[in-house]
């Protein structure tokens, strides 16, 4: 197929397009960092492809979700001139990724931890999202409708905590395997470590999106394993992979995000059963 692959050098991106390159696909990738702006394209260019994917976006871990609201104005400026792009160039088929952020903050309090499912965002009446990016995602998926009705079959994809050895170390996981590897002691976790993640390897995140695609799924789809691990417990299963065992130093007043964010999988199992465990994704990245 002839596709478009926005966001081509971030983490979800650049892995897509190893994966697109490794099936033979004819792939125009777009990034910022290294090529011109898909803003620009999705402005000035009509010309089709078979599928298009969208992934450029401003976002990186917490600090930055906490730290640089104002990205929201370029993320919802992508993505509306994104939906223009896909009607005006006749696309037929796109992916949109969204974001676990788009949840309601009030599904993930303490307390009993609730997996989130698709339906738990109503388009009619939303929950506050989590901080300017979940809003900024929760309004891309509601602009998703106006591509649709435009004739473009659209895959909306949540993902969960999306890690990798790869991924920049403003996200958790590589931070913690970065401590792990150079076997700091004590070991530093931000919050008090009890909030829960769903971590979900990234080589599952590119083969449950190219599945989706060669399945037809529309709508939104969990990407996630369902598996609720605290950060204490991710931190203790790093340093027994690096073979030390780490006083845990809490860190109450950096930023942390809501207490738990689990999903349920039912919709993405369908179509694609996660292969990488939690544990070989760490033994993986403390190998790299």
């Amino acid at each position: 197929m002839r596709v478009l692959l926005t966001g081509s050098a971030g983490f979800i991106g650049r892995h897509l397009h190893t994966a697109l390159d490794a099936r033979g696909d004819n792939v125009t990738a777009i990034d910022i960092v290294n090529g011109p702006d898909a803003l620009d394209l999705f402005r000035f260019n009509s010309a089709p492809y078979d599928l298009a994917i969208h992934c450029a976006a401003i976002v990186g871990g917490r600090a930055s979700i906490d730290g640089s609201p104002l990205g929201v104005g370029t993320n919802l400026g992508l993505d509306a001139w994104y939906m223009r792009w896909l009607a005006r160039s006749g696309t037929p088929r796109a992916v949109y990724f969204s974001s676990s952020a788009a949840y309601p903050v009030a599904l993930q309090q303490p307390g009993p931890i609730r997996r989130l499912v698709e339906t738990d965002i109503g388009y009619q009446q939303p929950g506050r999202p989590d901080a300017t990016y979940g809003l900024a995602k929760l309004t891309g998926e509601q602009l998703c409708q106006y591509a649709e009705a435009e004739g473009t079959r659209m895959t909306i994809l949540r993902p969960f905590s999306g890690y990798g050895g790869d991924q920049d170390e403003a996200y958790p996981f590589p931070a913690f395997i970065r401590r792990a590897r150079e076997r700091q002691d004590p070991f530093e976790i931000w919050g008090d470590g009890t909030s829960t993640r769903d971590w979900i390897h990234v080589d599952d995140i590119v083969d449950a999106t190219l599945a989706a695609v060669e399945e037809g799924v529309t709508g939104p789809v969990n990407l996630g394993t369902g598996r609720a691990t605290t950060f204490d417990q991710l931190a203790k299963m790093v340093t027994a992979a690096a073979g030390y065992r780490p006083e845990l130093k809490h860190l109450p007043a950096a930023p942390q995000g809501v207490h738990h964010r689990v999903c349920d999988p039912s919709r993405m199992l369908d179509f694609h059963l996660p292969r990488v465990t939690l544990e070989e994704g760490i033994e993986r990245a403390l190998a790299a």
